[in-house]
């Protein structure tokens, strides 16, 4: 796989989980069609989703200077 690709879906999923853990928006979005229960459950998700994106950009950097 490209080191390119993988950098862009690191970048990508970075940003969303970013996005879902200092921002409200899926806390707006559960509450919105009536979700709430799983609101409280969402750092069980997003933290490891966070990790793995974040050492996914990591690896994608580390095998692009490689190349």
């Amino acid at each position: 796989m490209k080191s390119s690709i993988l950098f862009k879906a690191g970048i990508a999923g970075l940003v969303t989980s970013v996005l879902c853990c200092f921002t409200p928006i899926l806390v707006i979005l559960l509450g919105m069609i009536g979700l709430t229960a799983w609101v409280a459950y969402l750092d069980y998700l997003l933290m490891p989703a966070l990790l793995f994106f974040l050492a996914l950009t990591a690896f994608a950097l580390t095998r692009k200077t490689n190349d």
